[in-house]
C-alpha cells in the first residue's frame, strides 16, 4: 500500500546556471484548496459566533429597528442622534468630513443600534427569568392551567425564530445552590430505609451538627462561586470525579453504544466503516456550522444546555501524574485508525472536500490489505490508555515527548476521532442471544485492552463482519450527547445504502493518496510499562460479567396505560429485582440531568426511597393486589418528585460534593461529608434517552433502532444497569457486575429484572396483547 503521499510542493536542484525550481502543481493545488477550506470554516465560525452572540436578535432585526427609529425621528422632525453627534463634535472635527444630514444619519444608526442591543438584553433576561420557573414539571397531563399556557406562549415569543445549537446559552439560568438545611433533610430521608435506628440516629446527629456549624461557612463560599462562575458544580465535577482519578478509565469510566440488533446492513467491514465515518464527519460539519437543532423539553419549548457538544471531536484526554487534562484542537482533517497492531493516519479531506463513503472505504481496504507487521512494541501500545493513569503519564513524558514517537502520538491525539478495525466477529445471534450479546458488550467496553485508544473522545469500532459500535470517554460529556451523534449515524446508514455486493455506493478515487502508517521507536523499558498496563487491564476486563436483555414482553405503551411514569416503573422494578437477588436494599444511583441550567451536567436521583422499599416488602409478603397498587403509586409519585428536584437543581449529591470540595480547600474536616461521600453505590442505573424520535420509524421498521449502550459496574460487589426505552414495545437492559464478587451474577439479576417487570405489570391486570 502507499504508506505516505509525497506532498512536496517543490523540489530544487543547484546547478552551475543557478537554482532550478521544479514545482509540483498538484501539491500546490492541494495546498490552495486546503487553505480555502480552512478560511471558509473560520468565516462560518465567525458568522455563527456573531449570530449566537446577538441572539434572539438578528441582522434583519437590526435593520428593522434602525430603519424604524430613523423613520420615526424623520417623521417627527427630531434629531435621531439625540445630541450624540453634537457632543462628539466638541472634541472631534466631525463637520469636516460629514455634512449635517450625514451626521444625523450616522448618529441615528448608532443610537438605533444601541436600542437594538438593549432590546436583545431585555429579551434575554426575560427569557432567563421565564426559564427559571419549573412549575410546568408539576402540571398533570391533560390539565394545563392558564398560567402555564401563558408561560409557554411567553417562552415561545422570547425564544426567537431560528435558534442555532448554542443560541440559548446566554439565556439559560444558573444552577441554584440549595439551602444546607434542605439538602441535609433530603439526605436523611434518602438514608432512612438503608439504616437501622441506631445508625440513623448517629447520622442524624452528624447532619444536625454540620447544618449548624461548618455547613453555613462552606455554603457561603459555594454561593460566592455560584455568583462568579457559570456553574458551581461542573468544573469541579469534571476535575475531581473524572480527571483526577488515577484508576484505569477502561471499564471504570468509559461507556459503549451498540449497533442495530436485528439488522445487518452489510458484512463488508471497509464498507460499513466508509458509511459510518462519512456520517460522523457530516455530523461534525453540522456541528461546526451550529446547524444541529437545540435540544428541548416540553414539546420544543424549554431549551437545554448545549455546552457539552463543544468537545465532541478533535479531543483527547491527556494523562498527567496527578490529574489529566482534556486537550481540544479547533480543527482536524484526519482520523486515526488501528488494525492488527498498527496505527494509521487517514486524511478525510481531499480536493478541498470531504471524502465520499466509497473513497473512505477505499482507504479502509488499503489498511485491511496491508500485510506489514507491527513495529517493536507497537501492537500493544494502546494498552497504556487502558491501564492506570500515572504510569501512562510518566511513560508519555519519558518516551513520547520528542522525535517520531511524538509526531505519531500527536497524529492520534489530534485526530477527529479514533477508528478500530476489529478482527473479531460480533453480532446478536438469535440462536444464542445470551452469549453473543455478552461478548458484543464486553468487546465494546474493553475489547482486547490494546485495540482501542480509550483516551480519545470516542472510538468507532468496526468488526470483521460489518457490525459496529462506539466506546466513549466520559469526562468531556455525558451519554446523551454521544447518543445524539450515534442516532444520527444509525439513521443515516439505511439512507446511504450499499451495493448488492455490500460496498458503498459510488466509485473509488483514481488518485487518492493512501493512509500514512505511523512510525514508532519504542525501547524495551517502555515495552515493559506497556505490558504492566496490559496485565492490569486484562485483569479488569476479564472480571466484567455482562448480560443484555432485549425485553420485548411489553414496553412504554403498556406502562403508560397503567398511568405510571415508565422510568418510575422500571426503577421500582429494579428495587424489587435487587431485593430478590440479594435479600436487602442498597444505595441506588440514577443519573438525571441538570441541562436546564447553563453548563449543567448530571445529578443523582436516590431511587431507593422509603416508599419503594415499602412496596417491595409488600410484594415479598404477598399483600393484596389493591394494597400493592396503592403502595406502587405512592412509590412512583415519590420517585417522580425526586427526579423533578434533581433536574431543577435541588438534588442532594452534587451540593454535598461541592461542600466537601470547599471543606478540603479550607482544610476543614467534616465527619458528615466524609461519611456521605464514602458510601458505595451498589446499584448504579442510567436511562439512555432516544432523543431524535423523528429519525426512526419504529412503527413500520422497529428493527432499525439502536439497542442502547452500557457501562461497567461502579462497586466491586454491585451492579451497573443501563436501559433504553425504544418505541412503545421494547426496553433494552444492559447489566454489568464483577465475576470476582460472590454476591453478584449479571445473568441472575437479569432474570430477576424480567420477573419483577412482569410481576408489577400483573398488578394492573392488563392484557399484554393490547400493547
Amino acid at each position: 500500500m502507499a504508506e505516505a503521499h509525497q506532498a512536496v510542493a517543490f523540489q530544487f536542484t543547484v546547478t552551475p546556471d543557478g537554482i532550478d525550481l521544479q514545482l509540483c502543481h498538484e501539491a500546490l493545488r492541494q495546498i490552495y484548496l486546503s487553505g480555502l477550506h480552512s478560511w471558509k470554516k473560520r468565516f462560518i465560525r465567525f458568522k455563527n459566533g456573531v449570530m449566537t452572540g446577538v441572539y434572539p436578535g438578528s441582522p434583519g432585526g437590526l435593520m428593522v429597528v434602525v430603519g424604524a427609529y430613523l423613520s420615526y425621528n424623520k417623521y417627527n422632525q427630531l434629531d435621531p442622534s439625540q445630541g450624540l453627534v453634537a457632543k462628539l463634535g466638541q472634541h472631534m472635527p466631525i463637520g469636516r468630513y460629514l455634512s449635517c444630514d450625514s451626521q444625523k444619519v450616522v448618529g441615528g444608526v448608532l443610537v438605533g443600534t444601541g436600542l437594538w442591543v438593549s432590546i436583545i438584553f431585555i429579551m434575554r433576561n426575560v427569557l432567563k427569568c421565564l426559564l427559571s420557573w419549573h412549575g410546568w414539571m408539576y402540571v398533570q397531563h391533560g390539565s394545563v392551567s392558564w398560567s402555564a399556557k401563558l408561560w409557554m406562549v411567553l417562552v415561545k415569543v422570547f425564544s426567537g425564530r431560528k435558534p442555532m445549537l448554542y443560541s440559548f446559552q446566554n439565556s439559560l439560568p444558573r444552577l441554584p445552590v440549595p439551602p444546607v438545611k434542605d439538602t441535609c433533610k433530603r439526605y436523611l430521608e434518602s438514608a432512612r430505609p438503608l439504616m437501622d435506628d441506631e445508625q440513623y440516629a448517629r447520622m442524624e446527629g452528624l447532619a444536625k451538627d454540620f447544618e449548624k456549624n461548618l455547613g453555613p461557612r462552606l455554603q457561603w463560599y459555594l454561593k460566592l462561586k455560584s455568583w462568579w462562575a457559570s456553574n458551581y458544580v461542573s468544573d469541579w465535577w469534571e476535575e475531581y470525579i473524572y480527571l483526577r482519578g488515577r484508576e484505569p478509565i477502561m471499564v471504570n469510566s468509559n461507556y459503549y453504544a451498540m449497533d442495530f440488533l436485528y439488522v445487518f446492513p452489510t458484512s463488508v467491514q471497509a464498507a460499513r466503516a466508509g458509511n459510518a465515518i462519512h456520517s460522523i464527519m457530516l455530523y461534525r460539519r453540522k456541528l461546526d456550522r451550529a446547524q444541529i437543532k437545540p435540544i428541548y423539553l416540553l414539546a420544543n419549548k424549554v431549551p437545554l444546555c448545549s455546552a457539552q457538544w463543544e468537545r465532541m471531536f478533535n479531543t483527547t484526554r491527556v494523562p498527567g501524574s496527578e490529574t489529566d487534562v482534556l486537550q481540544h484542537v479547533n480543527d482536524s482533517k484526519h482520523i486515526a485508525v488501528f488494525h492488527r497492531g498498527r496505527f494509521y493516519k487517514v486524511w478525510v479531506f481531499y480536493d478541498g472536500r470531504l471524502l465520499l463513503p466509497r473513497e473512505i472505504e477505499q482507504q479502509m481496504e488499503r489498511i485491511l490489505n496491508d500485510q506489514s507487521e507491527p513495529a517493536q512494541g507497537e501492537e500493544y501500545l494502546a494498552a497504556l490508555t487502558a491501564g492506570a493513569r500515572t504510569p501512562w503519564a510518566n511513560a508519555r513524558d519519558t518516551y513520547f515527548s520528542r522525535g517520531k514517537n511524538k509526531q505519531s502520538l500527536d497524529a492520534i491525539e489530534k485526530a477527529a476521532f479514533f477508528v478500530s478495525l476489529d478482527d473479531t466477529h460480533q453480532r446478536h445471534d438469535p440462536s444464542n442471544p445470551v452469549t453473543s450479546l455478552a461478548s458484543y458488550a464486553k468487546s465494546l467496553l474493553h475489547g482486547k485492552c490494546y485495540d482501542r485508544w480509550f483516551d480519545k473522545s470516542f472510538n468507532l469500532i468496526i468488526y470483521k463482519n460489518g457490525t459496529m459500535g462506539l466506546n466513549a470517554e466520559h469526562s468531556w460529556a455525558d451519554a446523551p450527547i454521544v447518543g445524539h451523534l450515534w442516532e444520527h449515524v444509525l439513521s443515516m446508514d439505511p439512507k446511504m445504502s450499499y451495493t448488492e455486493e455490500g460496498h458503498c455506493c459510488g466509485e473509488p478515487h483514481p488518485n487518492l493518496p493512501g493512509p500514512q502508517r505511523l512510525q514508532w521507536d519504542i525501547p524495551a523499558e517502555c515495552q515493559e510499562v506497556i505490558q504492566n498496563s496490559l496485565s492490569l487491564a486484562r485483569t479488569l476486563a476479564e472480571d466484567v460479567d455482562s448480560h443484555i436483555i432485549p425485553f420485548s414482553d411489553f414496553g412504554k405503551g403498556l406502562i403508560k396505560k397503567c398511568r405510571t411514569s415508565p422510568d418510575a416503573f422500571i426503577q421500582i422494578a429494579l428495587q424489587l429485582a435487587h431485593f430478590r437477588d440479594k435479600g436487602k436494599f442498597c444505595l441506588t444511583y440514577e443519573a438525571s440531568m441538570t441541562r436546564l441550567f447553563r453548563e449543567g451536567r448530571t445529578e443523582t436521583v436516590r431511587s431507593c426511597t422509603s416508599e419503594a422499599c415499602t412496596f417491595v416488602r409488600a410484594m415479598i409478603r404477598g399483600e393484596t393486589r389493591e394494597e400493592c397498587l396503592k403502595l406502587l403509586n405512592e412509590a412512583a409519585e415519590k420517585h417522580q418528585n425526586m427526579y423533578r428536584l434533581a433536574m431543577t437543581g435541588m438534588g442532594i449529591d452534587r451540593h454535598l460534593f461541592c461542600l466537601y470540595v470547599v471543606s478540603k480547600y479550607l482544610g476543614e474536616d467534616s465527619p458528615f461529608l466524609k461519611e456521605v461521600l464514602s458510601e458505595p453505590w451498589r446499584l448504579s442505573t442510567s436511562q439512555t434517552p432516544l432523543q431524535q424520535v423523528e429519525l426512526f420509524d419504529l412503527v413500520r421498521h422497529p428493527e432499525y433502532v439502536s439497542s442502547g449502550g452500557g457501562f461497567g459496574p461502579v462497586a466491586d460487589d454491585g451492579y451497573g444497569v443501563s436501559y433504553i426505552i425504544l418505541g412503545e414495545n421494547l426496553i433494552n437492559f444492559h447489566i454489568s457486575s464483577k465475576h470476582s464478587s460472590p454476591e453478584t451474577d449479571s445473568h441472575r439479576f437479569g432474570g430477576n429484572i424480567r420477573q419483577a417487570m412482569l410481576d408489577i405489570l400483573a398488578l394492573f391486570q392488563l392484557d399484554k396483547k393490547s400493547k
